[in-house]
């Protein structure tokens, strides 16, 4: 048997001398504790050298590929085509495949011979003569170095990185534009006011403040390159009647610098947003086309790559973004929030308010769809994110319509709605509330009056006011049925005698009256 081992120095090919030591595997690093035992289980039968590091780079690529570079192709037609009917032990199953294939040579990959590999490697210095242990580790630190940077520049999960610091970019652009141009309006409003209220776009007014200068020289100057006709007139007519205060040339002078890195920024804005929009439609389309190329820059961007974005669920890419407000919704035990990030795309902003939960669901779930495959898919077009996108604007037509298809039978038939309407109670005023006579009829109204005037009197502990509370509790009694009477006659003279009872009361109660004080004087 034959052993294909890599090394950063170059190729070795070693003979195993006793084959039947591999079959005991958990003991075969005892043969190899010592140089002399080593060698009497394999021996050096050849070995080539890398000319330079960039051969070295270029083979340690391909064998992480899991391909044939071309010096060991050529070794391995001169050493190992002349002894074809042994077999070739190698490190990787994928290499031994590809060697297989192509050169016609049995390879072998197992346990055994990756152990065989470790030992090797542990008595290298030994085993390969002719490389000194210095030399040897300095070409391997060398093919480290090599092969991490080319790692790095080549690396399909880095290329997003510039999406990544581009929409970073963006937004610190955006912040520090609004902080210069409010500084520019707030400075140079003080001189002239008027103009900041007739010219509304900031980057029009940053232009025209830059050509105007001092507002003395509005008149004398031609505005019709960055202002309309009626504008540029409204303008002039507001220099003539400015309210502002005076300034010098000095302020004027530093009020224009400002204006100059404003519309610097918002060229170089402009460029940095066609530079996204290009990286976004070659490394992400399907994802661009769902939801756009701010809103699909910001995902990966909070994802931190491209590929990490694909390993999120559709519900995470749905409020990915909403964190903060999840969590305290999750500690409240309220709702949580139905959107992230997500809210910014084009379809969820063109939906009214009762749709848009569901909208960002849909949204999410065909997005998380175009994000795998624009990660892990080897095409690079955009026909999954095109026709899923067309599925959801229709779906978003039948939710707006109210025309939502039945789940169940075939799917064709549009389910009966009921239209909604709005039905509320009517309270009718009671008018019997303002009213201070009661509505009570005049028997009813008799007795409540008794019932309240019985326990207000006073009382008293002379036997005499007793007996005649006795007295007009059995008098009582015998009037009420007389009183149920219904009769015309009854109904007229009640009133009189109602008064007639009352003025005894009153006589009663102002005798009892009388009657304690008399006590008293003579107590």
């Amino acid at each position: 048997m034959l052993v294909l081992f890599e090394t950063a120095a170059g190729y070795a090919i070693f003979k195993v001398l006793d084959e039947s030591k591999l079959q005991q595997v958990d003991s075969l690093y005892k043969e190899f504790e010592t140089p002399e035992k080593a060698n009497k289980i394999v021996k050096l039968k050849h070995f080539e050298k890398f000319q330079d590091t960039t051969e070295a780079l270029a083979a340690a690529t391909a064998l992480t590929e899991g391909k044939i570079g071309k010096s060991l192709k050529k070794l391995l037609k001169k050493v190992v085509a002349t002894e074809a009917h042994k077999q070739l032990a190698v490190s990787d199953a994928k290499l031994g495949g590809v060697i297989k294939e192509k050169l016609e040579l049995s390879c072998v990959h197992n346990s055994a011979v990756a152990e065989l590999m470790r030992c090797i490697r542990s008595q290298m210095e030994s085993l390969i003569t002719g490389l000194p242990p210095k030399e040897i580790s300095a070409m391997s630190l060398g093919l480290a170095h090599s092969l991490s940077r080319y790692k790095l520049k080549f690396s399909p999960d880095k290329v997003d990185t510039m999406i990544v610091q581009a929409i970073c970019l963006l937004d610190d652009l955006d912040k520090e534009l609004n902080n210069y141009v409010m500084r520019c309006r707030e400075w140079y409003g003080w001189h002239f006011p008027e103009l900041g209220k007739v010219v509304t776009d900031n980057m029009v007014y940053c232009k025209a403040v830059r050509k105007i200068g001092d507002r003395t020289n509005v008149a004398g100057s031609d505005l019709s390159d960055i202002l309309p006709e009626e504008i540029e007139a409204e303008v002039k007519l507001a220099a003539e009647i400015s309210m502002g205060t005076e300034v010098s040339e000095q302020d004027i002078g530093n009020i224009r610098h400002l204006c100059d890195q404003v519309i610097d920024i918002t060229e170089y804005r402009t460029q940095l947003y066609e530079y996204l929009k290009n990286r976004m439609t070659a490394i992400a389309p399907n994802l661009t086309v769902m939801v756009g190329e701010l809103v699909g820059a910001r995902l990966i961007s909070h994802a931190g790559s491209l590929l990490n974005l694909a390993k999120h669920p559709a519900s995470t890419v749905q409020i990915l973004g909403a964190e903060k407000a999840l969590f305290r919704a999750l500690k409240t035990r309220k709702d949580t929030p139905k959107y992230g990030l997500i809210y910014h795309a084009s379809l969820v902003g063109q939906t009214s308010a009762k749709n848009k939960g569901k909208i960002s669901r849909m949204l999410a779930a065909k997005a998380a769809l175009a994000i795998r495959y624009d990660a892990l898919g080897e095409d690079t077009n955009a026909e999954m994110g095109v026709e899923n996108r067309a599925k959801l604007e229709v779906r978003l037509r039948h939710l707006e319509e109210k025309g939502i298809r039945r789940i169940s039978g075939t799917g064709k038939a549009m389910a009966m709605a009921d239209k909604y309407q709005h039905k509320s109670e009517v309270r009718v005023y009671d008018p019997s509330g303002d009213s201070t006579i009661p509505s009570t009829s005049k028997k009813r109204k008799f007795e409540e009056v008794e019932e309240a005037e019985e326990p207000a009197t006073p009382i008293v502990k002379s036997k005499k006011a007793k007996k005649q509370a006795v007295k007009e509790e059995e008098e009582a009694p015998e009037e009420t049925p007389k009183k149920k009477k219904k009769k015309k006659k009854d109904k007229e003279e009640e009133p009189e005698e109602a008064k007639e009872e009352e003025v005894a009361v009153t006589e009663s109660t102002k005798k009892k009256k009388k009657k304690k004080k008399t006590k008293e004087g003579d107590e």
